[in-house]
């Protein structure tokens, strides 16, 4: 039987047209991917529509918030904090190792008082030393006054004598009895000038003892103890272990808040004008003060100006060194039939205040998205800037969360 013959010029792979089995897989692929991108393209759509960024925001208004028994608005806003306006740091007389501490901190003592007291062996001995010396020179004042007061009866004696009978006693004998008195006397009078020079040297002694105890200057409380018993204290710190001062106190009937005001505002304060303090440590609580004393000078490096308020409302959580914010009330102005309308005083969080496009703007947040409104601001005082236009109040102000803010961006209120 003949084999078949095969052509192999004939045969050849068909590339073209792939099995149907790897055309459907293919087809089912593709689906599936197509299917995928749809799906994160949907979501991510869907979380940028609907991921809204958390922010502070303030309310702009004429003023802002406090004590509601407090009444007025604010005109000018700065920090500061609360000082004793009589302090001081209290320091021995003497160098010396302190002995003993009479106080802690919180201690009330008064006008005199003894706070410490330092080692004082030696001064007592100089006191006793002193006292010995003084008894000495009085013993010896006493009887060179009783040999001046002999000599001069004797002088006395034989003049009367010889004013008598000129021949009973001679002129050289009256002369040697005067020499004598006036010696006498110049003894005495010796005697006499060390009696007070040893006065005056027991007076010294005495006051070195009592420089040893160390009183208080005035009456007020203990703020902080700077020695402890054992070390060596002196009027001005010698480097070592040297201390300066005892203890630091203050008269806390004297609080008041030292505040710096930004001289473009300085025109708004005046003295005796009523202001509201605000601790940093009680931000829900007003206390009543009254500007004392506005400073006579600016510091020229922070354009600033110095204002201390006294505070009316004493009260026992006020402390020295607290921070505090003082709001400068403005006068209310009656209001007559022909008064002229007085413009409320736009202030706004000074972080509320930015810049964007080369203008100074606030964002505000409308229906849950940002919006710019270009604004015209005054300097920062105290946290505050005073919007000046732009602003008519009530519009709801971005103070915090985006550090880009940019238009139309969604937004949810976190914090008022």
């Amino acid at each position: 039987m003949t084999p078949p013959v095969h052509d192999l010029a004939k045969l050849r792979i068909d590339r073209d047209a792939p099995p149907p089995g790897v055309r459907r897989a293919f087809a089912r692929n593709v689906a599936l991917a197509a299917g995928a991108v749809v799906v994160i393209g949907s979501a991510i759509v869907f979380a940028r529509r609907g991921a809204a960024v958390p922010v502070q925001v303030v309310v702009a208004s004429a003023g802002d918030a406090g004590s509601a028994a407090i009444a007025g608005v604010a005109s000018v806003t700065a920090n500061g904090y609360v000082v004793a306006r009589t302090r001081a740091s209290v320091s021995a007389k003497v160098a010396g190792r302190l002995a003993a501490l009479h106080v802690s901190e919180g201690s009330f003592i008064r006008q005199g008082e003894v706070i410490a007291r330092l080692e004082n062996a030696d001064y007592r001995a100089q006191l006793t030393q002193a006292v010995a010396g003084l008894a000495t020179a009085r013993a010896e004042s006493i009887e060179a006054v009783a040999e001046r007061d002999q000599a001069e009866r004797e002088a006395r004696r034989l003049r009367d004598i010889r004013a008598q009978s000129p021949q009973l006693v001679a002129v050289q004998d009256v002369e040697a009895a005067d020499t004598r008195a006036a010696t006498t006397a110049a003894r005495a009078g010796a005697a006499a000038a060390r009696v007070e020079a040893a006065e005056a040297g027991r007076r010294y002694a005495e006051a070195s003892l009592d420089n040893t105890l160390i009183r208080a200057p005035f009456t007020g409380t203990v703020l902080r103890k700077e020695a402890e018993v054992g070390e060596v204290v002196a009027p001005s710190v010698g480097g070592g272990l040297t201390r300066g001062a005892v203890v630091t106190m203050a008269d806390l009937t004297t609080l008041e808040v030292e505040v710096d005001v930004n001289e473009a505002y300085i025109g708004r304060v005046r003295s005796g004008q009523e202001a509201r303090i605000i601790l940093d440590a009680y931000p829900d609580t007003g206390f009543r003060g009254r500007v004392r004393q506005v400073v006579p000078t600016a510091d020229r490096q922070r354009a600033t100006v110095q204002v201390k308020v006294s505070i009316t409302d004493r009260d026992p959580r006020i402390l020295p060194e607290m921070g505090a914010r003082v709001d400068f009330l403005a006068p209310e102005l009656p209001r007559g039939a022909g008064a002229a309308p007085v413009a409320p005083v736009m202030r706004v969080p000074a972080a509320a205040v930015r810049e964007h496009d080369g203008q100074t703007v606030v964002w505000l947040v409308r229906d849950g998205r940002l919006e710019p409104r270009p604004v015209a601001a005054g300097p920062v005082s105290g946290g505050y800037r005073e919007i000046r236009s732009g602003l008519v109040g009530g519009e709801l102000l971005l103070v915090g969360g985006v550090e880009t803010p940019r238009p139309g961006l969604r937004v949810r209120t976190a914090t008022p």
